[in-house]
């Protein structure tokens, strides 16, 4: 978010000469205590932070019942899964498909969560993947974990700058269509009213059902999703791809129903999965698998195997080529002064030089470590001794090889001693 300006400010905002009037919007201008309201973005603003305050009144005024606690748990679930499960995995990304009956369920269930219509949220969310990580990412994590946990919701955004997206599938479903035209109705219908009438006519607690089924659990439902534009994009690791900011973390997958190995769906989006391992938690992959035996959920997409191996092996591959830079390997080969045989016979007990591979190695400083005694190195000095570093007395470890790299000093003409290139 833009820093607040101290410089006196004109009452009216005038477009920057940057802009032209028939593009300039109100986010192009910066933020100063002149014109910040007009940069709020109203109605998300009222929403995100009347609910937190409700849900604390709720907190400090209300009883809980155990049946109204059990009841926002299991609407809590209803309501996220609708979100992962459908405004996600299956509207978002087509990684299912699902029976009618049960895509009109999940069409009420993601209703309840409140978090924009299928359509709106889709449209976003493809935009996040096409443009990920940068300016026309709707939210943007490269703009802080605030602004893309939230603040991308209570500032207005620049329809020119918000990258594009098709939605014709979305716009060709008739249900999608219907439920963003009457949107506000699913959303406080199920949101509000359907999970305090279920409290209040089920065991007489409308008050408890208000602040805990409806406000309480919203919150929780809420911020368990932004946690994924977010807190994915900061916590964990890139074992798949570390070119942008997506990150994979059980604790973000603890959150957000599965949603927290997010490098991996960034990668492969069109997986049904987010967790490929068993032991990784992803309720709403074993909600999907668990549907598709009775045949409610159909044509679940994975990417294959191979296809995934290969990323990981991208990594690790990327990963150690890291770590090798910060290690001593000796000087290399073609950065080494080159000499005849008859130069390194020459020099070889003066500098203590022994020729292996036809790299001529110093050992001055080893020969009273050589593991196999002194004897048996300075009897080497001045010798080709290829053969008996390889097997002929010894088959040395690839600890040796290594040791031996960090002593070289030079490398031998021909690769050794060789008849045609001697002078004498």
């Amino acid at each position: 978010m833009a820093a607040f300006s101290t410089a006196k400010q004109p009452d009216k905002v005038e477009p920057s000469p940057q802009t032209t009037p028939k593009n300039w919007h109100i986010r192009d201008e910066p933020i100063t205590w002149n014109n910040w309201y007009l940069h709020v973005d109203w109605i998300h603003a009222v929403i995100l932070t009347s609910l937190p305050i409700i849900a604390l009144y709720g907190l400090l005024t209300t009883e809980l019942q155990q049946k109204t606690a059990i009841w926002s748990v299991i609407y809590y679930f209803v309501t996220g899964l609708g979100i992962t499960a459908g405004h996600h995995r299956l509207w978002s990304h087509r990684a299912f498909k699902v029976s009618r009956p049960f895509e009109i369920f999940l069409i009420f269930a993601c209703s309840g969560a409140v978090e924009g219509s299928i359509r709106w949220w889709c449209k976003l969310h493809r935009a996040h993947h096409r443009w990920t990580d940068t300016d026309a990412d709707p939210y943007n994590a490269d703009k802080g974990l605030l602004y893309s946990h939230i603040g991308w919701m209570l500032l207005k955004r620049n329809p020119n700058r918000v990258g594009k997206a098709d939605i014709s599938d979305l716009d060709a479903n008739p249900m999608i269509k219907f439920q963003h035209k009457h949107y506000w109705m699913f959303a406080l219908s199920m949101g509000l009213i359907f999970p305090t009438m279920v409290a209040g006519f089920g065991w007489g607690d409308w008050r408890g059902g208000f602040f805990f089924a409806a406000v309480l659990r919203l919150l929780f439902v809420h911020h368990a999703t932004f946690c994924v534009n977010s807190l994915a994009h900061y916590l964990g690791d890139m074992p798949f791809d570390d070119r942008r900011t997506p990150r994979d973390h059980f604790i973000t997958a603890i959150l957000s129903l599965g949603e927290g190995y997010h490098n991996f769906h960034h990668e492969f989006p069109m997986d049904y999965r987010n967790a490929i391992r068993f032991y990784q938690y992803d309720p709403t992959k074993w909600l999907i698998g668990f549907l598709s035996y009775f045949g409610v959920a159909h044509h679940l997409k994975k990417f294959p195997e191979n296809e995934i191996q290969k990323g990981i092996v991208t990594m690790k591959q990327k990963n150690l080529d890291k770590v090798k830079k910060t290690l001593d390997w000796g000087v290399p080969l073609d950065k080494l002064p080159i000499f005849t045989f008859e130069q390194f016979a020459d020099n070889a007990k003066e500098n203590n030089w022994v020729c292996i591979e036809g790299v001529i190695h110093d050992v001055s400083e080893f020969i009273e470590e050589h593991p196999g005694g002194r004897s048996i190195l300075a009897a080497s000095i001045g010798k080709d001794m290829t053969t008996a570093f390889n097997g002929g007395v010894y088959d040395h470890s690839n600890a040796a090889r290594n040791l031996m790299a960090s002593l070289r000093v030079g490398v031998v003409a021909g690769g050794g001693e060789v008849e045609c290139r001697k002078t004498k």
